[in-house]
């Protein structure tokens, strides 16, 4: 993870070289050609200056070029560290300044012959290294870095070793039944690590990743899709799609990223598709799994605890675990903090039931854990919509740059596909026309995911004794039946 190694192996195996490894809707790469592709934008990686070790940013609009410059980089032996092609200029020129990546990569590398040397990689003439570089693939390399969702103004990205994705895909391949024979579904932004993982984990089993980027294409790529990733709401696309009548294969829903909506298990059902369902984060991929609605259990290899919390009815999520990455680049901070082996990253859940006697533990190593995770939110104020995690302060402070607005607070209120969206509530004095300028500057400065979906103004945010904006009571404003008697009146 990535999965150069696993890649050139299928491609030097007679019965696997020439099976689908890669597929979009305008074109498609066998693991031969795929192989080819890696090893000649490993080639020159290596030969503009791109040394193992090195930090590699790959921002590509086109997923399979993405896919492959991630593989190649690996091949080099580099990091590769995976852009969104979509972000501002602004916010990529930060993310470069901030991180430093030996190299940028915003055009495709170049291409493969498709001839594939017989060999194996693990038995090169280098002692260990995969063909054609001088690097060994190792469980600790630091082998992928992409950020987690909402880092505008604050480029913090999560580098992962090898071995914490790549060593639970066994266990991922086991939940799903994935066969090398499948086709799998990736319909999302390879930037998102969810959908990364779901691409990486496809090659290394064998399988055919099908990467598409609009609705339309993914619908079309149901009749020869398996098993799909995907978040809450694309899930509800998807059903849609085919209670419709679009023809499907689809027999597994892999979702994660936000709370499964009320029915989406058994309509999925009902249209002959299992959903398994997981809860994770960027900096600790893989907490607990749900297979099928019984509720949340750890994850194979993961310890689970609940801290209490002083005067709160509900707890912090604390995981043992070898999948947690190894943290941030550049010295940011973030959600993630560590005790000792344990990491959390602010999540809430109520306290673990006790167990019955003679039960399973609630996390339980190697072993299939019994259902007992009740999770209630974020305790840091993230907002999770559509499987983006979006940090508040992030959006303020480009909305607080705008001469109009005096202060504002950016929360999360509740969506019913979304889980909950983007809310800014602005203080200012009555402007007609500050809803459309904010927009304008929050696309130009904001990622999708990041802009605000409802506006409301204020003449005075309610304070702390402090001074400070007190979100609280901000939150409880718009919870209620009448914001308006608080003040708060939708921005026009």
């Amino acid at each position: 993870m990535p999965v150069a190694h696993q890649v050139l192996t299928h491609a030097a195996d007679p019965a696997v070289r020439d099976r689908l490894a890669l597929r979009t809707p305008e074109r498609s790469r066998t693991y031969a050609a795929l192989a080819a592709d890696v090893r000649a934008g490993a080639t020159h990686l290596t030969a503009t200056g791109t040394r193992p070790g090195d930090l590699v940013a790959l921002s590509l609009p086109d997923p399979l070029d993405l896919l492959t410059a991630v593989l190649s980089a690996d091949h080099a032996g580099a990091t590769p560290l995976v852009c969104d092609a979509a972000w501002p200029r602004a916010h990529r020129a930060e993310v470069l300044r901030t991180l430093a990546p030996r190299t940028f990569v915003e055009v495709p590398l170049p291409r493969g012959t498709g001839a594939v040397p017989d060999l194996v990689p693990g038995l090169a003439p280098q002692g260990g290294a995969s063909p054609g570089t001088g690097h060994a693939p190792a469980p600790d390399d630091l082998a992928w870095a992409g950020f987690s969702s909402g880092s505008t103004g604050r480029p913090r990205a999560v580098v992962r070793t090898r071995a914490s994705w790549a060593g639970s895909f066994d266990d991922v391949t086991r939940l799903l039944r994935l066969r090398p024979t499948d086709t799998v579904l990736v319909p999302g932004p390879l930037a998102s690590s969810l959908y990364c993982f779901a691409a990486v984990h496809t090659l290394a089993v064998g399988a055919c990743a099908y990467l598409t980027r609009t609705p339309a294409a993914t619908t079309s790529a149901l009749a020869s899709s398996d098993v799909v990733h995907l978040v809450p709401q694309v899930l509800d696309d998807v059903l849609d799609a085919v209670a419709a009548g679009a023809p499907s294969r689809l027999r597994q829903a892999v979702v994660g990223g936000a709370s499964l909506a009320p029915g989406a298990r058994s309509r999925a059902a009902a249209l002959g598709i299992d959903v398994l369902a997981y809860y994770g984060a960027v900096e600790l991929s893989f907490v607990a799994y749900d297979p099928d609605g019984s509720g949340l259990r750890a994850f194979p290899g993961v310890d689970l605890a609940v801290r209490p919390l002083p005067a709160a009815s509900v707890g912090e999520v604390w995981v043992r675990s070898p999948w947690v990455s190894r943290g941030y680049l550049a010295r940011a901070t973030g959600p993630l903090r560590r005790d000792g082996a344990w990491s959390t990253v602010g999540d809430l859940a109520d306290p673990l039931p006790e167990p019955a006697p003679g039960a399973a533990p609630a996390s339980a190593p190697g072993g299939e854990a019994r259902a007992g995770l009740v999770l209630r939110g974020r305790g840091d104020g993230a907002i999770l919509t559509g499987g983006s995690t979006v940090v508040p302060e992030d959006v303020e402070v480009v909305l607080r740059a705008v001469p109009a607005v005096r202060d504002v607070v950016v929360l999360g209120t509740a969506h019913r596909r979304l889980g909950a969206v983007v809310s800014a509530v602005v203080e200012c004095d009555d402007r007609p026309g500050l809803r459309a300028h904010l927009e304008r500057v929050a696309r130009a400065a904001l990622a999708p995911a990041q802009r605000p979906r409802r506006w409301y103004g204020t003449r005075a945010l309610p304070r702390t004794p402090s001074g400070k904006p007190a979100r609280g009571a901000v939150s409880e404003a718009l919870r209620g039946t009448d914001p308006a008697r608080s003040g708060l009146e939708p921005l026009r």
